[in-house]
């Protein structure tokens, strides 16, 4: 004979066993608290922001390396990884985009400001300017090539 006590503790890890669902991929309460999943976990993706930091800074270096549009190609390549990540993945990844552009861009433009030969009184006076400039621009030509990734997938994947 059980204590009644005993049984309820059964129970209740046969309750939590259960509601595990350790067989499916679906995200339950249980998983998402152990995964650390908040309010910001639809919003933001860690590995999708690394992904497009790789393609943004290898998008400005590739950009940057053509000759005769160098400054421009940087903003180029930016966009044209937003536009692989609105073409290949299957959500909006807009504030991951952005961020990365302006990361990239932001460290781009101070990093050619630095190898200019009035590079210490420039900085000193205008190296917040010249930051800000780049990380508007950064994000701006990120989240463009982004909304124009996702347009054209959305038109090829849409029925006539």
């Amino acid at each position: 004979m059980q204590r009644s006590d005993q049984k309820e503790s059964e129970r209740s890890v046969d309750d939590i066993l259960a509601g595990l669902n350790l067989d499916d991929d679906e995200p339950t309460p249980q998983k998402q608290s152990k995964r650390g999943g908040g309010r910001l976990s639809g919003v933001f993706s860690a590995r999708a922001f690394l992904i497009a930091l790789v393609l943004s800074i290898g998008g400005l270096l590739v950009g940057g390396a053509i000759p005769i549009v160098g400054f421009i190609g940087r903003f180029a390549g930016i966009a044209a990884a937003g536009f692989l990540m609105g073409l290949v993945g299957s959500k909006r990844r807009y504030v991951e985009v952005g961020l990365a552009g302006a990361i990239a861009s932001g460290f781009a433009f101070v990093l050619s400001t630095l190898f200019s030969i009035f590079a210490i009184p420039l900085l000193a006076e205008y190296g917040l300017a010249i930051a800000g400039v780049g990380v508007v621009s950064g994000v701006l030509a990120g989240l463009v090539g982004h909304y124009f990734g996702r347009d054209l997938k959305d038109g090829l994947t849409r029925d006539l």
